[in-house]
C-alpha cells in the first residue's frame, strides 16, 4: 500500500513486488513536471511522461516485469501503483476542485478525459483505435492502465477518443488530458470550505 511523504506537500511513494513485476513509485501532485521513468515498456515510458509534463506533477517510476510474456503485467502494475500513491497523496482531498473535464487534439485526433475526484471508482471507455498495435505496445493495454488506475485511485474517469487517424496521436491525446484534467481536478480552490460534497467526506 502506498505511504505517504511526511513534509512534501500532497505525495506519496509505494513499491510493489510480485512474483510478476518489481516496482517503485513516488508520486507527487504538487510538481514542477519532472519525470524520472525507467520500464521495460517503451511507448508507456513516453505516455508517463507526457501526463507528468502536463499535469505539472512530478513522477519517478522504477519497474522490471515479466515482458518476455508480454508488457501486460507490467503496464498494470504500474496503472495500480500510481493509483495508489494518487489516492494517498490526496488525504482527506479538502479543497480540491474536484471535477474536471478537458479536450485535448494531437493533430487529427481529440481526446476527452472527465474526472470526478468521488472515492467511488467507475471506468468508462470509449475509442476505436485505427491498429492494433504502436511499435509493439498492444493498445489494449491502456484501456488496463486507466482501468486499475481509476480503481486504486477511487476515482470516476470517462475517457473518450472523438476521432483520429493515427493510433500514436489518439493515444497521446489521452495521456495529455488525463494530466491535464487531473491537474485541474487536484487543484486547491480558495472557495471549497472543506470536503467538496453535500455528505461531508470524499
Amino acid at each position: 500500500m502506498a505511504e505517504q511523504d511526511k513534509g512534501i506537500a500532497r505525495s506519496a511513494r509505494v513499491a510493489r513486488k510480485t512474483n510478476e513485476t518489481d516496482i517503485a513509485l513516488a508520486f507527487q501532485v504538487d510538481g514542477t513536471g519532472v519525470s524520472e521513468i525507467q520500464t521495460d515498456v517503451p511507448f508507456l515510458n513516453h505516455m508517463l511522461d507526457l501526463f507528468t509534463k502536463h499535469g505539472h506533477f512530478d513522477l519517478n517510476v522504477v519497474a522490471k516485469g515479466d515482458i518476455e510474456i508480454d508488457d501486460h503485467h507490467t503496464v498494470e502494475d504500474i496503472g495500480i501503483c500510481l493509483g495508489q500513491t494518487l489516492r494517498e497523496a490526496l488525504g482527506d482531498k479538502k479543497g480540491i476542485k474536484r471535477y474536471a473535464s478537458v479536450f485535448v487534439p494531437m493533430d487529427e485526433a481529440l481526446a476527452q478525459v472527465v474526472i470526478d475526484i468521488s472515492n467511488r471508482p467507475h471506468f468508462e471507455y470509449r475509442a476505436q483505435y485505427p491498429s492494433q498495435t504502436v511499435g509493439s505496445f498492444d493498445t489494449q493495454l491502456v484501456h488496463e492502465f486507466l482501468w486499475k488506475l481509476a480503481l486504486e485511485a477511487r476515482i470516476t474517469l470517462h475517457v473518450i477518443v472523438h476521432y483520429g487517424q493515427n493510433t500514436h496521436h489518439m493515444i497521446e491525446a489521452v495521456f495529455k488530458a488525463l494530466g491535464r484534467a487531473l491537474d485541474e481536478a487536484t487543484s486547491i480552490d480558495p472557495r471549497v470550505q472543506g470536503v467538496p460534497s453535500t455528505k461531508g467526506v470524499l
